[in-house]
C-alpha cells in the first residue's frame, strides 16, 4: 500500500508547511544566504571596455 500523498498546492496551510520561513530559519541558526551583487557592475564594467575597444578598433 502506498503512503498518502499530500499536495502541497491544496491551500496556503499545507503549502507553508512544505517551504521554510526565513526568519524562522534564522532562529534555527541556518544562515539565508543573499546572493552577491558582485557581478552584475563587473559584468557591467567589462562590457562598457569591450565596447569602447571595439569603437577604438573599428575608428583606427
Amino acid at each position: 500500500m502506498a503512503d498518502e500523498y499530500v499536495d502541497p498546492s491544496g491551500t496556503s496551510e499545507v503549502f507553508r508547511a512544505f517551504v521554510p520561513a526565513p526568519e524562522l530559519a534564522t532562529q534555527a541558526g541556518h544562515p539565508v544566504r543573499e546572493p552577491s551583487r558582485l557581478p552584475l557592475p563587473v559584468a557591467v564594467v567589462m562590457a562598457a571596455v569591450m565596447l569602447a575597444m571595439a569603437f577604438w578598433i573599428a575608428l583606427s
